[in-house]
């Protein structure tokens, strides 16, 4: 299998490849109806930044999604959910899309993108505790609440809040 992966933005047919691809990555439901939920928020939902990475016949085989988030009332993104199918993990798949997403990311005018995950996975693109930014959340906190600053804007502090309760 190549290690070299297809990016992209999903397209309408993704929608129930992307929702068993999640379904199989997380083994369980709650983050296909959180997915679901997303997509049906106005304010969570960013159309464009679904990014899938696919293999050589161009079926999605992972994906990073970008949503609303806010720190007190200033917009930020949020990433989340990152799944890959078991069958293509530990070979970049995740990688890829993540790295897509990030890239359209620092091309919008907002200042950090925060994620709720593995605090060994995500400091590889440069993620670092949300706390050394100042940004808290009620629920979650320590090494696995990161964000990453965008460009030259300052990140803000304050209270990280999502549009979909998590």
């Amino acid at each position: 299998m190549s290690n070299a992966w297809n990016t992209r933005v999903e397209i309408d047919s993704d929608l129930e490849p992307l929702r068993d691809i999640t379904r199989d990555a997380f083994g369980r439901q709650f983050e296909v109806d959180f997915l679901d939920a997303h997509r049906a928020e106005p304010a969570a939902w960013i159309p464009g930044l679904m990014f899938v990475a696919t293999d050589s016949d161009d079926r999605p085989v992972g994906y990073a999604l970008l949503t609303r988030g806010y720190v007190d009332d200033v917009p930020i993104l949020a990433l989340s959910p990152v799944a890959v199918l078991p069958a293509y993990q530990r070979q970049g798949v995740g990688d890829a899309a993540v790295r897509a997403a990030l890239a359209a990311a620092r091309e919008r005018t907002e200042p950090a993108v925060v994620v709720l995950g593995h605090d060994t996975y995500y400091p590889r693109f440069g993620f670092r505790p949300a706390s050394e930014f100042g940004i808290h959340h009620p629920k979650y906190g320590g090494p696995h609440l990161m964000a990453l600053a965008l460009g030259e804007d300052p990140v803000p502090t304050g209270t990280l809040s999502y549009p979909i309760d998590m």
